[in-house]
């Protein structure tokens, strides 16, 4: 069914890669050329949207080098035309096979397709976006459809790198109500390692190339001097590989008429690397089960109440458990994501912030 909805590599792009020595990313993936690949094995797959677009972004990412298990990574072409009805389908049905796609868009709102791939999900899932707005409402609305009302399927959203002064208050107040979690730039940037827990609680990644600061990706519609290093796009992005729950990867805004010497393509691909680097590196230690993970239990003696945290062995990661009785559908996120400065937090009779955003969840 996949061919119904995709179009081959160009054949500039497949003698680029057959050409390519044996180390570089170009030799070493399965392409769809004459015919699509067999994807019995296959752990990632690319999808382009946008065929000039994903097709500079490829130029790049083929000549890096390939360390990852041979057979592994796909790369699947061009959408025949780039629209969010051929994308759904797409995303979904590789989901069903259990590959994850990795989806280089021109256009922001494709994200929204993105999340409503997930249509057959039996659980609520997470979304979480990385961008310097919050596009909610007025010119450039992706999350508006999914957000108000919650689309039934959405049960927590996350929005990391928001920079104040390009955002409606209005939004940010949303956000906050609505007890979703909000990393902002500053934050973020002095202590990255604090959004880890929020990548890694998310069922699917949405990176908006704007989050980044113009001079790393000039290649973008209003391109910002503020935002993100490209070292620091590529830790968040293998963060959000290393997470054993997310299961689709998207970058998404990429204008390659407006990119000085591809330095957004360049910057997008190393990306796509890291996360790769990260999805490959898995410890496979989400908490389905306490097997694997160490128990911390911290007393609040003035409240009379007791908080459980639970670290895992293989990682280090740490998870906090929802105090409260949860329905069948939200057992999945019971045990939230956090950092070690969040059971520090609680040592000192403190309730961390994570905690009383999920129990408002919950509620």
């Amino acid at each position: 069914m996949l061919q119904n909805w995709l179009k081959p590599l160009p054949p500039s792009l497949l003698k680029t890669g057959e050409n390519a020595p044996d180390l570089q990313f170009g030799k070493n993936i399965l392409p769809f050329g004459t015919r699509l690949p067999d994807l019995k094995k296959i752990k990632i797959a690319l999808i382009g949207v946008g065929e000039k677009e994903a097709n500079t972004v490829r130029e790049s990412l083929y000549r890096m080098i390939f360390p990852f298990p041979e057979g592994a990574v796909a790369d699947l072409g061009n959408l025949r035309k780039a629209e969010a009805s051929l994308l759904i389908p797409v995303i979904n049905e590789l989901l069903a096979s259990r590959i994850l796609p990795v989806i280089i868009a021109g256009k922001d709102d494709f994200a929204r397709a993105q999340f409503l791939a997930y249509q057959d999900a039996k659980a609520l899932i997470n979304m979480v976006a990385v961008d310097e707005r919050f596009r909610f409402g007025g010119t450039g609305d992706v999350y508006t459809p999914l957000l108000k009302p919650a689309h039934p399927l959405l049960f927590n959203f996350g929005l990391v790198g928001l920079q104040a002064h390009q955002t409606d208050p209005a939004g940010v107040e949303f956000l906050t109500k609505s007890n979703f979690d909000v990393v902002r730039l500053g934050k973020s940037r002095s202590a990255i390692e604090e959004t880890e827990p929020v990548l890694r609680d998310a069922d699917l990644l949405a990176f908006h190339l704007g989050a980044l600061k113009q001079s790393e990706a000039p290649g973008v519609e209003a391109a910002s001097p503020s935002g993100y290093f490209t070292e620091e796009a590529c830790q968040l992005c293998r963060y959000a590989g290393m997470s054993d729950k997310l299961t689709s990867f998207g970058i998404y805004g990429y204008r390659h008429e407006t990119d000085r010497d591809a330095q957004a393509a360049q910057t997008a691909a190393q990306m796509i690397w890291y996360f790769m680097e990260g999805f490959f590196n898995r410890k496979n230690d989400y908490p389905v089960s306490k097997a694997g993970l160490t128990e911390y239990i911290v007393e609040y003696r003035q409240l009379n109440y007791q908080l459980t945290f639970w670290k895992s062995i293989k990682s280090g990661r740490w998870w906090m458990q929802v105090p409260v009785a949860t329905k069948k559908k939200h057992e999945r996120h019971r045990l939230v994501p956090c950092s070690y400065l969040d059971y520090q937090q609680a040592c000192r009779e403190e309730l961390p912030e994570r905690l009383m955003q999920a129990l408002q969840r919950f509620g």
